[in-house]
């Protein structure tokens, strides 16, 4: 009781002040056992604590305090939205606003241009609903963007494009001054990707009819009704589709806000970040939103880093069809909660160099719709020495060509939980496809970094739905995989010099790992899983090298193998002694074998029509209390059970839902 009313008292300030600051609660990651450990010794050695920040969350009146995915409202929620207290002014905005008004009455409303050039910090800019094509709107002020009551203002980066000429066959064109003409980064492999992905792709350029998005072609004859040519040299904009009684649109600007921090509008940076409530930004040519930053170019502390813009808010927005990335976001205390972020091309957020941030009941899909190659796309990427960043109760789906949430390189103390990932990659159960770009996608990925409590999710049909690669110290409990393999590996890179310089270093050394720990788990291949339910895979250069296992704690687990799903087993493990230090488990003798004993009380269930969920087939996936493992599960370590919100005398259970 004493948890829910706290969280009504903090939903209340952070109504009146949209963003959660120094607000702390002790959570825990865990240390490394250096041996297995079993059962009677599992609490008094699993954990100890560290500080890390927890930030509360609440909107709208509700809370976060499910141990499992929440099952919505996830995205923005229409509402009405009243205007805020504030100490600075409300500029009234409009599509059809006066440029030369002051905007300080609901009846004459100014431009979003000119309101963004006067607005200063604690200022509120109303809009009324209706298109704005506009963009590159830059400002360096803590200033609040929000619609009038429940209208819906809409940001559009593209223009309509009317003056066609029609040429031989189904091809017109137009002239077009504003092209958004770009190349792959320096770090991009042409001699491994070129032949997949071609370079005109990178352009982020986007053309669009009657909102449909045309996908770019290399030259006029190769223009069809799916497609458009850009002739960068003389201006020009090849369509193959008649634009007669037709809406096209073509990118007109990079972005729609810019958050800066050079001077700018008179006025030099206030460090304070952008609040953003119930709007729509869509067809910019590199992103919906950007929020300038300085980066640490080498190993830093994070007291060095993050302070430029401090404490932005995103809520119940929609990011979409943006050339490069939906939100380019950086700065401590950074939320995004409520939002939707689709159809995007290399990531759909980025978040780089934070801090203290929160990710909760967004909805990512569709990230990589241009299919490239090489660019390591994520729905979510968290990248470059971040600190405690929480992933919590989002919704990841329908991501054929992409990573779900990454968290790459450097990262320290992340939180993974209660999210829903489903249909990450095109796998589905099935071996890896040998011609796809990039042969396994992942659900949730944490690379080259220390420290994550994965925990609460489900993973759902995803090509692997966890992959912890040369990191150390993960701790995954209390999730629920289907046809979603957790794969563990470390290699060999940071040995030697990297193609991406210095990123290697922020994460732990070849030797260190380690470290992670696996229990209370619930793993399920159906009749249609082809793979192992697990990997912990190490590099054969390191065989004899490296000896101490990765896991330091592996118990309690259920494996549920439908017999009709093939005869692949159970688990891969490394290292073991003699040969190349990789073996496989089919059943429960093996597993125990595999990790020294220490799984004996890890549970396997092989035979048909298990009654193991209360709809498989219908997405539920509660479990039945008719099955056999339904109690199968250690009691949670103090910490782990907080951070998931159980109440004390819950009863333990394997999986993300608990038994009802």
């Amino acid at each position: 009781m004493e948890k829910v009313i706290l969280g009504k008292v903090w939903g209340d300030l952070l109504k009146r002040f949209h963003w959660v600051r120094g607000i702390g609660q002790q959570v825990r990651s865990a240390k490394v056992i250096q041996q297995p450990v079993r059962p009677a010794r599992i609490m008094q050695q699993l954990v100890h604590p560290v500080k890390m920040m927890f930030l509360l969350a609440a909107a709208g009146g509700w809370l976060s305090v499910a141990a499992q995915p929440s099952g919505g409202p996830y995205g923005p929620v229409n509402q009405s939205w009243p205007l805020p207290k504030t100490a600075g002014k409300i500029i009234y905005v409009a599509p059809d606003g006066n440029s030369q008004a002051s905007g300080d009455q609901l009846a004459a409303p100014t431009t979003i241009e000119n309101a963004i050039s006067k607005a200063m910090t604690g200022d509120v800019l109303i809009l009324r609903g209706g298109i704005y094509r506009s963009g590159d709107l830059e400002f360096n002020q803590g200033i609040t963007i929000q619609p009038y009551n429940d209208e819906q203002p809409v940001f559009k980066g593209t223009q309509v494009a009317t003056q066609w000429q029609r040429l031989r066959g189904n091809l017109w064109k137009t002239p077009w001054k504003t092209l958004f003409r770009a190349y792959p980064d320096d770090w991009w492999v042409p001699d491994r990707h070129g032949m997949r992905t071609p370079l005109h792709v990178f352009n982020n350029d986007m053309v669009f009819v009657d909102g449909r998005l045309l996908h770019s072609a290399g030259w006029p004859g190769e223009v069809d009704e799916n497609s458009f040519f850009i002739d960068y040299e003389k201006g020009f904009v090849y369509i193959g589709t008649d634009p007669e009684n037709r809406l096209v649109e073509i990118t007109a600007h990079n972005r729609a806000f810019f958050r800066v921090l050079k001077d700018i509008n008179g006025r030099p940076n206030d460090h304070k970040g952008v609040i953003m409530r119930g709007i729509t930004l869509t067809q910019y040519a590199y992103a919906g939103v950007e929020i300038d930053a300085r980066f640490p170019d080498n190993i830093a502390d994070p007291s060095t880093f993050g302070k430029d813009v401090v404490g932005s808010l995103f809520e119940h927005c929609t990011f979409s069809f943006c050339g490069r990335v939906g939100g380019y976001l950086h700065g401590d205390q950074m939320v995004m909660r409520h939002c939707k972020v689709h159809d995007t091309v290399t990531e759909g957020i980025f978040i780089q160099s934070s801090n203290d941030c929160l990710l909760e009941r967004n909805i990512f899909s569709r990230n990589n719709i241009e299919n490239i190659s090489g660019y390591y796309p994520a729905a979510v990427k968290i990248f470059n020495q971040t600190h405690r960043i929480i992933c919590r109760d989002n919704l990841v789906c329908d991501q054929p060509l992409s990573n779900g949430i990454w968290y790459d390189v450097g990262n320290v103390d992340g939180q993974f939980l209660n999210n829903w990932v489903k249909d990450v990659g095109t796998n589905r159960g099935g071996p890896a496809n040998p011609n796809a770009t990039w042969v396994n996608y992942n659900g949730f990925f944490f690379e080259i970094s220390k420290g994550v409590v994965c925990a609460g999710n489900l993973f759902e049909n995803c090509d692997q739905g966890v992959s912890i690669l040369n990191a150390s110290n993960a701790v995954i409990t209390q999730n629920t995989f289907v046809n979603s393999p957790l794969v563990i590996t470390r290699d060999t890179r940071g040995a030697n010099a990297d193609h991406f310089g210095w990123h290697i270093s922020t994460g732990p050394g070849v030797d260190q790992r380690e470290g992670h720990q696996v229990f209370n788990n619930l793993m399920v291949g159906t009749d249609q899983c082809r793979v192992p339910l697990m990997k912990v895979i190490q590099h054969p250069d390191l065989c004899g090298k490296l000896t101490r296992p990765q896991l330091t704690f592996f118990d309690y687990n259920i494996f549920v193998q439908d017999p009709d799903g093939g005869q692949q087993p159970l688990m891969e493990g490394a290292p073991v002694p003699g040969g190349t230090c990789q073996m496989t488990a089919s059943d429960q003798e093996a597993l125990q074998k595999l990790f020294d004993g220490a799984a004996q009380h890890t549970l396997v269930v092989k035979q048909k029509n298990t009654p193991l969920f209360k709809g498989l087939h219908l997405g539920n996936y509660t479990l039945n209390p008719a099955f056999t493992g339904a109690a199968h599960a250690m009691p949670l370590p103090v910490h782990l059970r907080e951070m998931l919100s159980l109440p004390v005398k819950y009863k333990s259970y394997p999986g993300c839902y608990p038994l009802k």
